[in-house]
Parts: C-alpha cells; sequence; structure tokens
C-alpha cells in the first residue's frame, strides 16, 4: 500500500472540503467579519500546516538571513499567511460584487498600461505571485480590458475547477503553463490579438529557464516573457498589487521595459530575465509579506 499516495490524496481531499466549507461560510458572514474570520484561519494553518510554515521560515532566511532577526522573520511569515487568508477569503466575496470590487481596488500608472496597448501588438503584463493578484486581472476585466493569464493547474482537479469559475465569472480569460506548445499559441494569439497576459515571473523554473540572481541567490527562472515580447513586438509592463489600509488594494502600472541587447540571443534573455527579476525583487523588499514564502523558490541549482 502506498501510504505517501494515499497521504496526497487525503491532504487535497480536505483542501477541497475546507475550501467548500469557508466559501459557504463566506456567504452568511457579515462583511465587517469578512476580515477577523480569514485571520483565524491564518492563525491556525501557521500552527498546523507544518511543512508550509517550514517552508516560508526557510526561503525568507534565505532572503533576509543577514538583514532581519529571527523574530522579523517570523514575524514576515505570520503576516504572509495573513494575506493569503484575507486574499482567499476576498476572492470567494468579491467575486460577485463588482460595484464593490471596483471600489476596493485603485489603479494608479494607467497611462502607462494604455500607452503600451496603443502600439496594437499586446501587453504582458510581468508580475509574481504577489498580493492579491486575482483582484488585479478581474478589476481589469471589470474595466474592459481584455485579459488573461498563465496559470500553473492546480494538484487537485476539484480545487482548480472552484478558481477556473471564479476567473471566468471575473471574465479573466485562462491560459494554462501546459502543455507548453498549446500555452505558447494561445499566448501568442491573445497577443496578436491586442490582448493584455499576465505572467508571473516568480517560480522555479527547474532546468528550463536561465539562472538569475535573486536576493544573492542563484534562481531559476522562465524566459517566457522575453521570448514572447521578441516574437510578437508585445509590450513588456510590470504590475503589481499591495494592500492598503482599510483593506483596500492599490494597482501599480509601471513603464514599459524595454529589451536591452546583449552580446548574443542567449545574453539578450539573461539581461532581461535579470533586470524583470530585479523589479520583482525590489517590490518583495518593500512589501515582504505579499510574496508567496510558501514556495521552493531556490529548490533547483545551477550545474
Amino acid at each position: 500500500m502506498d501510504f505517501k499516495k494515499i497521504r496526497k490524496s487525503f491532504g487535497r481531499f480536505a483542501a477541497w472540503l475546507g475550501l467548500n466549507l469557508c466559501s459557504l461560510m463566506i456567504r452568511v458572514i457579515p462583511g465587517r467579519c469578512l476580515y477577523a474570520f480569514a485571520r483565524n484561519i491564518a492563525t491556525l494553518a501557521f500552527i498546523f500546516a507544518v511543512k508550509q510554515r517550514r517552508i516560508a521560515l526557510e526561503s525568507l532566511s534565505i532572503a533576509f538571513g543577514r538583514e532581519k532577526s529571527k523574530d522579523e522573520i517570523e514575524g514576515i511569515a505570520k503576516d504572509c499567511f495573513i494575506y493569503m487568508a484575507k486574499s482567499a477569503v476576498e476572492l470567494m466575496y468579491l467575486m460577485d460584487k463588482p460595484l464593490l470590487l471596483k471600489e476596493r481596488v485603485e489603479i494608479t500608472g494607467r497611462e502607462n498600461l494604455d500607452k503600451a496597448l496603443a502600439a496594437g501588438k499586446g501587453v504582458i503584463l510581468i508580475s509574481a505571485h504577489f498580493g492579491n493578484f486575482p483582484l488585479l486581472l478581474g478589476r481589469l476585466a471589470q474595466d474592459g480590458y481584455r485579459v488573461g493569464g498563465i496559470m500553473r493547474p492546480m494538484r487537485d482537479a476539484r480545487v482548480e475547477k472552484i478558481f477556473l469559475e471564479k476567473r471566468m465569472k471575473f471574465g479573466v480569460k485562462t491560459i494554462y503553463s501546459q502543455p507548453r506548445n498549446e500555452c505558447v499559441n494561445n499566448t501568442i494569439s491573445a497577443l496578436r490579438n491586442n490582448e493584455l497576459v499576465f505572467i508571473p515571473v516568480d517560480q522555479n523554473f527547474g532546468t528550463g529557464g536561465v539562472f538569475v540572481n535573486f536576493f544573492g541567490m542563484k534562481a531559476a527562472t522562465a524566459t517566457g516573457p522575453v521570448i514572447l515580447a521578441q516574437r510578437t513586438g508585445a509590450s513588456l509592463v510590470p504590475c503589481f498589487i499591495i494592500r492598503q489600509p482599510g483593506e483596500k488594494h492599490k494597482v501599480i502600472f509601471e513603464p514599459e521595459m524595454e529589451l536591452r541587447e546583449g552580446k548574443d540571443p542567449r545574453d539578450t534573455i539573461l539581461i532581461n530575465i535579470q533586470s524583470i527579476t530585479d523589479i520583482i525583487e525590489a517590490y518583495i523588499r518593500k512589501y515582504p509579506a505579499e510574496w508567496g514564502w510558501i514556495h521552493r523558490r531556490w529548490k533547483s541549482k545551477p550545474g
């Protein structure tokens, strides 16, 4: 009997069941109590999700071990769990409340986005698993932008179905990262149709990408945004969503990023992926609790 497989199956079922129970509770909990509910979930998760807590603390130690104390690192980890719980309940709560979504999420730097779109070759939104990024996409769709995101399907198909339905209700197109050829073709088609494609560039990419510096350590990083921009002429616009006082959010669109030329094609990709990673790191340093530290970003090693 494969106990590891049984444990994983049970864990995924528990996650699916918990998600449905939380969704049901959010429907009956008054809006003013929503964030207290999320904070309680986060407190329990930090205690009982031992593996995720350990990964978060290890990742934070890699990034900030020389700059912050153990207590500071643990404080960021706890805030990270709270922010993730808040994001989850917000997504379920605001899905059917477009006016409230618009009120809660403001946009700055819109002129940078519209200028890039005016070129007519599509826009690649460079970002990360940072803040409540599904709300960013939902807000753009609500404002009439044709927007999609490259998503890695969740391991549990039942949980993936729940979030797929939520993205569809927001009006956000899902482009799955696998199969790879289909992902590339769908992304190119969207860009040539002058749409927005959100691509997070902050997770371990194994041996298929390039290794760039991230918090002083080499991290395997996807090259897709640069290659797609080269192939289609699409603009590269960094964007992030940041939690504000009063449980509101601010979306920031940076000016379009110009591709720099290296000494050869591979060097060009490496230089520009490093520039993208530097932007992401700068935002994480400024707002560390907004990033998903429960991911093993430095798992793959060069060579």
